[in-house]
């Protein structure tokens, strides 16, 4: 998936918002304000996921942790054009599950969520 597909799945989601926080070459999209996934400028996927699938996506080899951001559960795809379209659709739609799953229940009904 290229970034254009990227953006297509995130912005398809409920509530989500696309922001320019760390230049015009990094997409966040957000969720209630809250980041759930980050195409960089050399187009690197990052994305929130569980417990359990950061550690099998990170043993596995097939993402690796995010600097900063390992602690949260964040795993990086450098090369997410390598992914099958439907399976990184899943993880950006559990990504964003997760940071909506956090937010206030006022937030969540102002979102529709």
């Amino acid at each position: 998936m290229d970034r254009a597909g990227v953006g297509r799945v995130c912005l398809a989601l409920p509530g989500v918002t696309l922001e320019h926080a760390f230049g015009d070459d990094h997409d966040v999209y957000k969720v209630g304000g809250k980041m759930f996934a980050l195409v960089g400028g050399e187009g690197a996927l990052s994305f929130k996921v569980s417990d359990i699938a950061y550690e099998v996506l990170t043993e596995s080899g097939r993402a690796r942790p995010v600097p900063y951001l390992a602690r949260a559960k964040w795993v990086n795809l450098a090369a997410p054009s390598d992914w099958p379209d439907d399976e990184l659709a899943e993880h950006l739609a559990i990504a964003h599950g997760l940071v909506a799953a956090k937010l206030t229940r006022k937030a969540r009904v102002e979102l529709g969520l």
